[in-house]
């Protein structure tokens, strides 16, 4: 008789899904990115997203769940996340992938900077040290005073204060909007995005036999590994879900060795482990003060 699976396992299964998924995606923008421009890769992107939850939508009748209300919020939440999503797979070319993984760290301290003016949260004693050991981190990874600021780095930490903008205004729109609600107006709004960017030279290069492939693994990659977040944190505590979601680095400064012939850079990996422990500080505070209140 077969063991039933705990939540916890089951939970950290699901991040390894969103762990495969954000690795194949930059596997996949590095491999196109010869033939398709950001904003044509995020076109695709979205046109494939529209299908898909268009489809799902109309499957579980979840489209009847899409409105217009908080329209605004709408838009700027995708204005960040598209501008965000082509700083990276611009990074995804111009930096080592390990270095680009580490930055996405750091998207729960801009979070933790920015909430006590857009969601009126407060910035405790221990948040903000959380935040001056995250910043360590980060300057341990891109050594500034090494190498300086190249414009690869500079799309990676610009990329990250997007996601973290898209964060709160998720935040905000998650108390009055569905799932199915948000994914809509995410994908239609940067299909025309996409749209208007690659098509302002009246030049959109189409897919080829080769980039296809990679194509659909971005596009479906970044709805699977969304998915997978969620259906982990539904199954287990944050504090459980993000240490597995921190393989990502060793995962794919792995595979930037192997592939690419990018050297495994042990500050890198120190810096993103210290940008992981600032994190986790974060979530072990919310989590433990969430234990005091019900208490």
């Amino acid at each position: 008789m077969a063991v039933p699976l705990s939540n916890t396992l089951k939970a950290a299964l699901w991040m390894m899904g969103a762990v495969v998924s954000f690795s194949a995606m930059a596997v996949a923008g590095r491999e196109m990115s010869f033939q398709l421009d950001t904003f044509e890769i995020m076109m695709y992107r979205s046109l494939i997203g529209v299908v898909i939850v268009v489809g799902v939508g109309l499957v579980t009748g979840g489209i009847f769940e899409v409105s217009c209300d908080q329209f605004g919020l709408h838009f700027f939440r995708n204005l960040f996340h598209f501008t965000g999503q082509n700083l990276w797979f611009f990074a995804v070319t111009a930096i080592p992938l390990a270095h680009l993984f580490a930055f996405e760290f750091s998207v729960p301290i801009w979070v933790t900077i920015a909430a006590p003016f857009l969601l009126s949260e407060k910035l405790t004693k221990l948040r903000v040290a959380a935040v001056f050991i995250g910043f360590a981190g980060i300057l341990m990874v891109t050594r500034p005073w090494m190498a300086g600021l190249s414009f690869g780095v500079i799309a990676a930490a610009l990329c990250a204060i997007c996601f973290a903008g898209t964060s709160i205004i998720t935040k905000r729109l998650t108390r009055r909007q569905s799932t199915i609600s948000i994914l809509f107006w995410m994908t239609v709004l940067q299909l025309i995005f996409g749209l208007i960017c690659a098509g302002y030279d009246s030049d959109i290069a189409t897919p080829t036999l080769e980039t296809l492939p990679w194509v659909i693994t971005v596009g479906l990659g970044g709805l699977l590994a969304h998915f997978c977040i969620t259906t982990a944190l539904h199954l287990a505590p944050a504090t459980v879900v993000l240490p597995v979601d921190f393989t990502r680095l060793p995962i794919i400064a792995t595979i930037g060795m192997l592939f690419y012939n990018e050297p495994l850079d042990i500050w890198v990996i120190l810096g993103a482990v210290i940008i992981f422990g600032s994190n986790y500080i974060n979530i072990w505070a919310e989590t433990r003060k969430k234990r005091i209140d019900f208490a």
